[in-house]
């Protein structure tokens, strides 16, 4: 979230127009209804959710919710990840995209320092959340001089790296393609220090490619939505904090259920409202995306990556 546009003087969503924890769980149980098995809380930062352990422990009980995750950049970790361990929170991911200070600074945009993600990384750790997804955004001439610095700090605590590519969700992050490291090229320059082999995915739809280390333990994976779109195989649906479903991450518009939560429909209509939705997507943003024009993003007023999360 850039701070020249999310400043202070932003006019955030009033606290009513934001769905309550009974909202969320109902769509979430609505989900489940329809084959859903895997939830994923992110943002945004979800740990600014005041009480959000609540939130954690009335979903991992939800009939037919085999996985639980949520997505932070760590901020508020340290503080927090007893009680997600407690509350039923089943994995962890944490947002770095660099491991030294400057580099890691000029990617947050906020001078978050790189000891307190430490700190969450840490308590983490300590509360059993082993192995943890390390995701990092890697932006040409901004982070991708530090991968392998990134890759053998994590690998040492064996936890998991995946390389994301940066991507042109939304219109404030001043995308352009030329910003853009594609999967291939990080793989190349891992090789050459680390080899790596092909893993098969584990279950159809996986959005990273894996890869092992030839000369020990250890796996790193890459998101590639930018040079390897995968459309095709998407299974993913995303809940925003004021109701709004979407179908893709690079959306244009959501479809309101708040709507439906306040206004009397029975959890069978909910259902029944969720998987026409989805039946109707026909989201290809990023197959359809080329170098036709001129590297930048592509037109229409697209969801923010901090409303719908990755």
């Amino acid at each position: 979230m850039p701070r020249e546009v999310y400043g202070s003087a932003y006019a955030y969503l009033p606290k009513a127009e934001i769905l309550t924890f009974d909202e969320i769980v109902r769509v979430a149980a609505a989900f489940a209804t329809l084959g859903v098995t895997k939830l994923r809380l992110t943002g945004g930062e979800p740990l600014l959710r005041r009480d959000l352990p609540e939130l954690v422990g009335r979903l991992a009980v939800l009939p037919g919710i085999e996985d639980l995750a949520l997505t932070t950049n760590g901020a508020a970790l340290a503080a927090q990840a007893d009680a997600l361990k407690a509350a039923g929170l089943t994995r962890l991911t944490v947002s770095c995209d660099a491991i030294d200070e400057a580099g890691f600074r000029r990617m947050n945009g906020v001078d978050f320092p790189l000891e307190r993600l430490l700190e969450g990384l840490e308590a983490a750790e300590r509360a059993g959340f082993t192995p943890l997804k390390i995701n990092a955004v890697v932006r040409r001439g901004w982070n991708d001089e530090g991968l392998l610095d990134l890759v053998r700090f994590f690998r040492a605590r064996g936890h998991v790296l995946r390389f994301i590519e940066y991507m042109d969700v939304g219109h404030t992050n001043g995308w352009r393609l030329t910003d853009v490291v594609p999967s291939a090229e990080i793989v190349q320059r891992l090789s050459a220090a680390f080899p790596l082999v092909a893993v098969s995915p584990r279950v159809a739809g996986q959005t990273s490619s894996r890869y092992r280390f030839a000369d020990g333990p250890g796996e790193v994976g890459f998101i590639s939505s930018v040079s390897e779109p995968f459309c095709g195989d998407c299974t993913r649906a995303r809940l925003s904090a004021d109701g709004r479903v979407f179908t893709c991450l690079f959306a244009t518009l959501g479809h309101d259920v708040k709507a439906l939560l306040r206004g009397g429909a029975t959890d069978t209509g909910l259902a029944q409202h969720l998987a026409a939705i989805w039946r109707a997507r026909d989201d290809r943003y990023s197959e359809l995306r080329t170098l036709a024009t001129g590297g930048a993003s592509g037109e229409g007023p697209k969801v923010e990556m901090s409303v719908v999360g990755g």
